[in-house]
């Protein structure tokens, strides 16, 4: 079973409503915080962008399906800061630390923006070679799992499961999230983009002849 934030395709979770081009990027003041406050702890170097999403996914099906985006990251983050040793649940109660000493700032305001700007390259060399070409017919694992960790992380999204595609881009070889969220080191193999058509994905497409692409990593995919 899939946990609840895999939700493509699923009935009964409501239309996906996009919002119009130029909306504000925070609707309030405190999720330009939530975001800053997540970047900065990530320059902790406790956890990885792996980790850091598998752990707004490991958060109760009650929390995630009632909680805003950003009450997702905030909730996320006071996980892991807790699982490293960061700060204590005691601490986070009170809304204050133990020990008040100030020690030296991880990231000032003034760099955020540049340090979003740089973003986190995954690109990787690797030793595992492209075992794909450009146009083959490929299918996706399935069930859709972390074969390394039982109910671990991944990138392949459960409607695309067991279905046909074809090989459109080869990006060279990036980082595993199946391994790097469960601190199981990098392990970089060949990322393609996959082109379906919509009718392989679902059953009643509404443009039958679109194409979903979906980057995915060689592990996930065998010949068709």
């Amino acid at each position: 079973m899939t946990r609840v934030h895999d939700m493509g395709g699923r009935f009964g979770d409501g239309a996906v409503i996009p919002e119009p081009q130029g909306t504000v990027p925070f609707k309030e003041d405190w999720h330009r915080g939530a975001l800053s406050l997540t970047v900065a702890a990530g320059g902790l170097g406790k956890w990885n962008i792996d980790i850091g999403r598998h752990a707004r996914e490991k958060l109760s099906p009650f929390d995630y399906t009632t909680f805003s985006y950003y009450e997702k990251w905030i909730a996320a983050l006071a996980d892991l800061l807790v699982e490293t040793g960061q700060v204590t649940r005691e601490e986070l109660r009170a809304g204050q630390a133990a020990d008040v000493s100030e020690g030296p700032a991880t990231v000032t305001a003034d760099a955020m923006a540049q340090i979003l700007a740089k973003g986190g390259p995954a690109s990787r060399d690797s030793d595992i070679a492209p075992v794909f070409k450009v146009g083959q017919q490929v299918r996706t694992m399935r069930p859709a799992a972390n074969r390394l960790v039982n109910g671990g992380h991944t990138r392949l999204p459960q409607y695309a499961a067991g279905a046909t595609g074809r090989i459109a881009l080869l990006h060279g070889a990036h980082v595993l999230p199946d391994s790097n969220a469960h601190h199981l080191g990098e392990a970089p193999e060949p990322l393609y983009t996959v082109a379906f058509a919509a009718a392989e994905l679902w059953a009643a497409p509404e443009h039958p002849r679109d194409e979903v692409t979906l980057d995915l990593w060689q592990s996930y995919l065998e010949p068709a």
